[in-house]
Parts: structure tokens; sequence; C-alpha cells
């Protein structure tokens, strides 16, 4: 059986579709996938052994030149692969216009047995006008499950009482060629979401302490800078240079803990099952969190705000109560459960 997934961001959407292909595996054998993916995360269906052909597209890039876009040779090819290819099924997972609209660029034959979510279940309803089996799933669950149950729906199959397993094959990754350190994911995007620096600091002071090892991973100028200041105040901390994404997921799985902000790499760490507190600050994890073995979700809400003097010079103050010592402790018994 050959299906075609569309799912096309973000990081986090991309990884947390992985565990439907492992239960479509397991259920029906034989089975394989094309997905249609942004570029940018091209890397990350790669991983997974039941993935035939990943096919990117470019649509935070062509968006911004639509006309340019329609006459380019780039989008052209993108079409003829899907209209040549004539799948068993296909599954929009993402529930977006934009991921919906691709569905009219498959062939004839493939167009009858599209699947999405029905209009009360996407995040936009307008989608659901280009599926022709249009598929209930509550909201109100964490959005691995949406995808597990919208696959098994689709595709006639239960996971009634089955493991969450993201089926990344370890082989498939790059070997890393240190052990026994610490990966800190500091880099996200709202400014709200960043946990504070002399927080990040504090904590390599006590991975130090702890004879750890401490790598800083960076996606772009702002973060680099930050890892620098980072390392510059602590002899343990190595700033990784820039790596792509396959390259970085080498490095969170061979590491011994991580601890991350709410960003997709948090849910690469995840999905991984490698030991990871993740820092949330306005942000609710409870649909969207990290999913999977070995995680833990620290909440700033969770904890009082005191009144010492120093929590003036924190920034977001909204995570002044999530202070160094409580992830620290964290961090060390997601290790110690994970050993």
């Amino acid at each position: 059986m050959k299906v075609l997934l569309i799912k096309t961001t973000s990081m986090g959407d991309v990884i947390h579709a992985l565990p439907a292909l492992t239960d479509a595996a397991k259920a029906i054998p034989g089975i394989s996938f094309d997905w249609v993916v942004e570029e940018s995360f091209a890397e990350i269906p790669a991983w997974h052994a039941n993935v035939a052909k990943t096919l990117p597209v470019a649509i935070r890039r062509w968006r911004k030149n639509i006309l340019k876009t329609m006459r380019s040779g780039e989008w052209h090819e993108f079409k003829q692969v899907l209209k040549v290819n004539d799948y068993d099924c296909v599954i929009d997972a993402q529930g977006l216009v934009k991921s919906a609209w691709l569905t009219r660029y498959i062939s004839d034959e493939s167009r009858r047995k599209v699947y999405g979510l029905d209009k009360d279940s996407a995040r936009e309803p307008l989608a659901s006008l280009f599926y022709d089996h249009k598929i209930p799933v509550p909201k109100t669950q964490h959005a691995v499950e949406r995808v597990r149950q919208l696959f098994a729906a689709a595709l006639d199959y239960d996971i009634k009482g089955k493991d969450c397993d993201y089926g990344i094959d370890p082989s498939r990754l790059p070997k890393v060629d240190a052990s026994d350190y610490l990966v800190f994911l500091h880099g996200t995007t709202w400014p709200t979401k960043h946990w504070p620096e002399p927080y990040w600091v504090e904590l390599a002071q006590q991975a130090k302490e702890a004879g750890m090892q401490v790598y800083l991973p960076w996606g772009n100028d702002v973060e680099w800078k930050r890892a620098e200041r980072i390392a510059d105040e602590n002899d343990n901390v190595k700033v990784l240079p820039k790596l792509n994404l396959n390259h970085l997921a080498g490095y969170l799985f061979k590491a011994r803990g991580i601890v991350s902000v709410d960003t997709g790499l948090a849910h690469l760490a995840a999905a991984l099952g490698t030991p990871n507190v993740t820092l949330y600050g306005p942000t609710d994890p409870l649909l969207v969190g990290t999913y999977g073995d070995n995680q833990m979700h620290l909440e700033s809400k969770s904890y009082p705000r005191d009144k010492e003097p120093g929590d003036k010079a924190v920034e977001p103050k909204i995570f002044a109560p999530l202070k160094p010592g409580i992830v620290w402790q964290a961090l060390t018994s997601q290790i110690s459960k994970g050993s």
C-alpha cells in the first residue's frame, strides 16, 4: 500500500506525525509513505523506515511571490511529481487551507481517496472542503494522539491500548564523537518563551559542579551570541558549530539529558526519547507539549513568585519563579529515571 502524507510545518507538527506512521506500519505490512514537507524540515521524514520518498515544498518561500512561483520550474516539477504517482490513499494531516490546496495537484485517481479532518476538527475549517473523506477527531487531545486517530480512521485499524512510538531509526542519524554531556536548547521564537539568560549561566555552573559538559546549539546570530555569553561564564560549556537538523538530532540522541524551552527542537528531543525537561512560561503544554518517554514539563505558573531583589533583573518576568535549582533537580531526576 502506498500513501501520500501531507504535513508540511512546523517542526513540532512534523515530528508529531511520526507515531502515526509507526502505527500504520504495524497494522498494514508493506505500507510505505511519500511525505510532502516544507524544505526546512525535509530531513525529518527520512528518519522513519516506512518513508519511501520525501517531497519537499517551499510554501513559506513561494508565497512571498505567488506569480513568480507559478511560473517557476521548481513549482512545475513539484506538480508533475504529484500527478505521475497514483496513491492508494492521501492524508492531509495539517488541516490548513495551504496544505489541503496541494491535493488539487495529485492525480485524478488519487484525488478520490483524500482524507482529512472535518470542519469541526481542522485548524482551518475551510480545509475540509478539499477532502473526499472528512474525519472527526476531538480537539481536546494532544496533537500526537489526534494524528494517530486520523490515520487509524483513514486506514481502518485500531490503536486502542497501543503505545506511542515515533519510529525513528537511530542508525539513520549521524554518529557523534562525544559522550557524557548535556544539551541546553535555549533558542526559541517568542521573546516571552525565553528562559532568562542568567538562569542558563547558573544552570551551567551547576552542571560543572556535577562534572558535566554542556553543549549549546544555535540557529541564528542572536542565539549564537547568547550561547557565546553563556560559554564565557563557564569553561564546561561548548558552543557547537552551526549544524543541520540531521547532525543536531545525533547530538540530542546521544545526550545524557536536555533542558529546553518551548521550541520545535524540544519535540525532537521527545521523539528521540532522551531525558528532557521543557520549560513553559506563557504557553500551555497540555495539547502541544513535549510528548513521549522521559519527558518532564516545568511550568512557571506552578511556582510562587517571591520578592527577592534579584528578580527585578530577570526577563521575561514570567519565568522568575522557575529558578535554576528547580530545573537542575528536575533534570537529574529525569536522567536517573532514563538510565
